[in-house]
């Protein structure tokens, strides 16, 4: 179809408006019917009467810019030539006017279009399209087809961003390009088309838009170009290492979540236990437990030292019935625990699992028959407790408040009658150890085997009993054998006698073993009088051959320092001008002799402090 142009268009509808008002000014009236002709006609007219579109040659890009007169319809394409300008185009900005509007008209340049959203506002009017026919598309490098192009495919506009211009292109899609046909993904629209605006596909300063709705449609298509670095940057990928570090911190997170819920769940578990209630029946059935105290309960079943313990019933009932407080000491064997029992402190040992012989040895030495002594820890019971996870195995004894020998020596001098008493009482309960009692229940002789100052514990009235019986053996009298315990454990190494150490030691003669207590016992005066404070001078706390040997020493470093250098623990010159501790002094290396035989005995020691204690009385 022939396009009307723009002059003859103007000039038609001026000579319409000319004939309308002239009749009306000389008094010529019309008809209604006359008048609503002429205005459909003009109104016709401007409706159905395209525009010419003089289709611009290229400038030096490619590009071209659309520009809309009064009426919002592209009207014709102004140019940007570089290099050439009229007086009118303000350097690079063309500016054309449409006759008999007195309005300008601005062409879109290239430089001016936003750089993040080019969206012309394009309204040509819809040209119903017959499906027989081929779809016309406007075509800005068909020249001579009047920048028209037939498809059967789709019509498209693309836009890209190139050297910082923004350049439109409108072309025809044919159907042989399409893949699959029945929906091009390239179009990426969803209907393949449409008025309420078909989205562009888009690629990094690329986008682009399809349709086949109606002629000409891709005039109105809107294809959005964004800036992909800027709008959307690009996902950061993760380090390895920091991956890695992300497992790993999540991992231990979870293992420490899972352990800390276990141990609050244990605790919870321990605490609930240890309230146990006192059963009824062990206060009103049981005369031995009902209304007594432990010291009524152990003077009611044993008569003296003549028993074996307390009866394996009373045992388990007080056991049961003891509430654990706080740890007060650890060692290799497990924990020791303050417990109360009817308003009374206990000591209780737990043993692991794993120091089950140790337990058993330790419960038999101490319900040995007459082994109770004031100078031997009261034992009071042994159970096993299974807590839900694994078994415990309680040693219930009595509680000393002042902790171990070497807990209070550390912390606390001692002045000289103190220093006899703790003496004394040591040297008692282990003469009573190693002493056998000859009757139809009579005691055997034991040996302690890991006598030192933490084995040993301060009573209220600071004197010492004897502890950890666990290592002791006992002497068979039928047939003068020992009696050895099954247990891994071994003695500690830094109090062990020469013949121990160099292995020379006859281990099936009994009196080898109370040899190496005395020589045990030496070591043990030796700490205690460092301690003694005479005239505000006193040493200060230290384990014997501390000097030679590192804190936790080998056999192999105390064989050399006690077996082939044949040292024994420096005896300070202040002692000599002491009587008691000169005396004490010579008591020592009359314990520590490396021959064992030529040895004081336990009980020969114990005479002898005793006769110290007299004399040092006397003088005071």
């Amino acid at each position: 179809m022939k396009v009307m142009p723009v002059l003859k268009y103007r000039q038609f509808t001026n000579n319409l408006h000319t004939l309308y008002w002239r009749h009306m000014s000389f008094g010529h009236t019309m008809s209604v019917s006359t008048t609503i002709f002429l205005y459909f006609l003009i109104i016709h007219v401007a409706q159905v009467t395209p525009v010419a579109i003089k289709s611009p040659p290229l400038n030096y890009n490619g590009t071209s810019s659309i520009g809309y007169n009064n009426l919002n319809r592209p009207m014709e394409y102004a140019h940007a030539y570089n290099g050439s300008s009229s007086s009118s185009n303000n350097g690079g900005n063309l500016r054309r006017y449409v006759s008999g509007t007195g309005r300008p008209f601005a062409a879109i340049r290239n430089e001016s279009m936003p750089q993040l959203l080019v969206s012309p506002t394009l309204a040509t009017p819809k040209q119903i399209r017959n499906k027989s026919r081929p779809l016309k598309c406007h075509c800005d490098i068909c020249k001579d087809s009047n920048y028209i192009c037939e498809t059967y495919g789709f019509c498209f506009t693309s836009v890209e961003k190139k050297d910082g211009n923004t350049i439109f292109s409108y072309r025809c899609l044919q159907k042989s390009q399409t893949y699959p046909p029945s929906r091009f993904i390239w179009c990426n629209d969803g209907r393949h088309g449409g008025d309420d605006g078909p989205k562009a596909r888009h690629v990094d300063s690329y986008g682009h838009a399809c349709c086949k709705n109606s002629d000409l449609c891709n005039l109105r298509l809107s294809p959005i170009l964004k800036d992909y670095k800027k709008d959307f940057p690009p996902e950061e990928t993760i380090n390895s290492w920091v991956l890695v570090a992300i497992i790993f911190g999540a991992t231990l997170f979870a293992c420490l979540l899972v352990f800390v819920s276990w141990c609050f769940y244990q605790k919870r578990k321990q605490g609930t236990s240890r309230a146990r209630p006192f059963a009824p029946e062990d206060s009103v059935y049981d005369p031995i437990l009902n209304g007594n105290t432990l010291q009524d309960i152990i003077e009611m079943t044993t008569s003296g030292s003549g028993s074996a313990g307390l009866p394996l019933l009373v045992q388990r009932s007080i056991a049961r019935q003891i509430q654990l407080c706080h740890v007060i000491g650890k060692g290799r064997f497990g924990e020791v625990w303050r417990g109360r029992w009817r308003g009374e402190n206990v000591a209780v040992k737990i043993f692991s699992s794993r120091e089950e012989c140790s337990w058993f040895r330790e419960a038999e030495i101490y319900q040995t028959v007459m082994l109770r002594h004031e100078n031997i820890l009261g034992f009071i019971a042994a159970d096993n407790k299974d807590n839900g996870t694994w078994t415990q195995l309680w040693l219930v004894t009595d509680y000393h408040e002042n902790g171990s020998l070497f807990d209070y020596l550390t912390s606390h001098t001692v002045d000289t009658k103190t220093m006899l008493s703790m003496a004394l009482s040591i040297a008692t309960g282990l003469a009573h150890l190693h002493m056998d009692i000859v009757g139809t229940r009579g005691k055997p002789a034991i040996a302690h085997r890991d006598l030192k100052s933490k084995n040993i514990l301060v009573k209220s009235n600071l004197t010492c009993a004897i502890a950890d019986l666990g290592l002791a053996v006992r002497h068979v009298e039928k047939n003068d054998s020992v009696d050895i315990p099954s247990t891994h454990r071994v003695g500690t190494k830094r109090y062990m006698a020469p013949e121990v150490l160099d292995e020379s030691m006859n281990a099936q003669h009994f009196d080898s073993y109370k040899r190496a207590d005395v020589y045990a016992f030496g070591l043990i005066l030796w700490e205690i009088a460092r301690r003694c404070n005479i005239g505000m001078i006193y040493d200060e706390y230290q384990l014997p051959y501390y000097d030679v040997v590192q804190p936790d020493p080998t056999i192999e470093e105390m064989k050399k320092v006690v077996c082939i250098d044949k040292m024994r623990p420096n005896i300070p010159n202040r002692w000599h001008a002491s009587d008691v501790l000169h005396s004490m002094a010579k008591v020592m290396k009359e314990c520590w002799y490396a021959n064992p035989v030529a040895r004081l005995t336990a009980l020969r020691i114990k005479k002898t402090l005793s006769n110290i204690r007299v004399e040092e009385k006397v003088k005071n």
